[in-house]
């Protein structure tokens, strides 16, 4: 289900319940209740949904779930929600982030872009060659150096945090006036 962030429950050892949320990137619009656009209160009241929300508008707000996933907003200089970060990893004991079949963190990194690919354009960073982006999807994939060799070193080979972020958010102050004049026009 595209666009939601859906609560399942789950029972760890001992029997107390915990909740288990699937997180669905649903690019360019955002991720569950956290819309691209939206201002701060409402970012914070969406945030909420996910558990405690923790920080300022100054420090960065954050949701860190104990099911695994971590939640940061960003915010453009007119405070619109602009990006979504999320962090992750292969460890995590119940929370779930895909974009369409793809599980961003339960994946090793190289097969994450390899499934991206089935549906989009995957660019390896030339700066970095461990994280890649989905440019057409504005979608970035980070993980801290490649290990696609070694399972046993999960930061290297698994993506460790995923950015969706509104169209033109990493444009140029040329392509940002040349997108702002053909949105004038509409």
């Amino acid at each position: 289900m595209s666009g939601t962030g859906r609560i399942l429950t789950a029972g760890p050892a001992g029997g107390v319940p915990s909740s288990r949320m699937e997180f669905d990137l649903d690019p360019p619009h955002g991720v569950g209740s956290l819309r691209l656009g939206m201002g701060v209160d409402g970012t914070r009241a969406a945030l909420s949904v996910f558990g405690e929300v923790s920080g300022s508008l100054a420090t960065g707000l954050w949701v860190h779930r104990r099911g695994g996933v971590s939640i940061n907003p960003g915010f453009s200089p007119s405070g619109r929600l602009d990006a979504i970060e999320l962090h992750g990893s292969p460890e995590q004991e119940f929370d779930v982030v895909r974009y369409r079949d793809v599980d961003v963190f339960g994946l090793p990194a190289l097969d994450v872009a390899e499934r991206l690919r089935r549906h989009t354009t995957v660019r390896v960073e030339p700066d970095d060659e461990a994280c890649f982006t989905a440019p057409d999807l504005v979608l970035a994939f980070w993980r801290p150096f490649a290990a696609d060799d070694d399972p046993e070193d999960w930061p290297g080979y698994h993506v460790n945090s995923v950015l969706l972020a509104a169209p033109g958010y990493y444009d140029t102050p040329a392509e940002a006036a040349r997108r702002q004049a053909a949105a004038d026009l509409r």
